[in-house]
């Protein structure tokens, strides 16, 4: 029996290359190939907490984009909103533990939709859409299918879930990059930002001056890495004006890349089961850690 998805997931999804061990992408000899990418991340996350959630994008229709999907499909993910397309390859990057990331990622498939790609989205049918901001960067139609999106959620009174997800990589400036996040945080529901990087694009140096920036969105997560996260929410007579901060858990890193999707995945399942703030923190926390101690998005094996 098909379960209806109660979390969708929009965006880019990869090949991730990643090292079996946690030392340099040069002198590595083992290697892994799983799928990567934010929202993808993210959605099977959710549905290894038990939150059915589908991803939909667009793969290549090639060896990638096929493997990517099975993949996907077998961590439990609903993968039938997504269009493979003949005309360009599945996206890749690389991970180089300790020393940040490769892309390759230009022309990609996922990189051609559009608006018009919301119109097949059964938005209405779901409690929660979930996007970063990585889509806005990949492309001028991209980013505009992030307007699109926020529009139909708007008009069905869908909540929108918005990580921040700066890659100044793909940006042609920071200045760019500020402007156009900090307008699309402001229509979301719910923003997931770490404070190092509403530093480096807004000049906010702690919690409450991020909130002060962002009092629309209903609810506010500032991670801030090993010392924690906190959140506001409007209403909330038990900290929305202060902040609720819970610390982070203690664990040794081996490659803190795809942990903020964790933690966004955490604290969206214990969110939609009615938890309060703490433990929605706690949650993100504790999914966080899990790839925290591994070099891939999505630990092998992970519950």
């Amino acid at each position: 029996m098909t379960v209806r998805p109660e979390v969708l997931t929009v965006g880019e999804t990869m090949a991730l290359v990643a090292p079996t061990l946690a030392e340099p992408l040069e002198s590595a000899t083992g290697f892994h190939l799983d799928p990567g990418g934010a929202e993808s991340n993210v959605a099977s996350h959710l549905a290894a907490l038990g939150t059915p959630t589908a991803w939909a994008s667009a793969v290549g229709d090639d060896a990638l984009g096929r493997r990517l999907l099975r993949q996907l499909a077998e961590r439990g993910v609903d993968v039938s909103l997504v269009r493979s397309d003949a005309a360009a390859p599945t996206g890749l990057y690389l991970k180089d533990p300790g020393r940040g990331v490769l892309y390759y990622r230009a022309g990609s498939a996922a990189s051609r939709l559009s608006a018009e790609f919301v119109d097949s989205l059964p938005i209405g049918d779901v409690r929660l859409v979930h996007v970063s901001g990585i889509t806005a960067a990949l492309s001028g139609s991209c980013d505009a299918l992030l307007d699109a999106l926020l529009d139909r959620a708007a008009a069905e009174g869908v909540p929108v879930s918005f990580d921040v997800n700066h890659r100044p990589s793909l940006w042609p400036s920071t200045d760019a990059a500020a402007r156009r996040l900090l307008a699309l945080a402001a229509r979301a529901d719910l923003v997931f930002v770490g404070l190092d990087e509403a530093e480096g694009l807004w000049g906010t140096t702690t919690p409450d001056e991020v909130r002060d920036l962002l009092p629309d969105p209903r609810v506010l997560v500032v991670k801030d890495g090993a010392v924690g996260a906190t959140s506001y929410e409007h209403g909330d007579g038990a900290g929305g004006a202060q902040g609720v901060h819970v610390p982070a858990l203690v664990v040794d890193a081996v490659e803190l890349v795809g942990a903020g999707d964790a933690f966004a995945a955490g604290y969206l399942h214990a969110m939609l089961r009615g938890e309060p703030a703490a433990e929605r923190l706690r949650s993100g926390h504790a999914r966080a850690v899990l790839t925290i101690a591994d070099t891939a998005d999505f630990p092998r094996g992970t519950p």
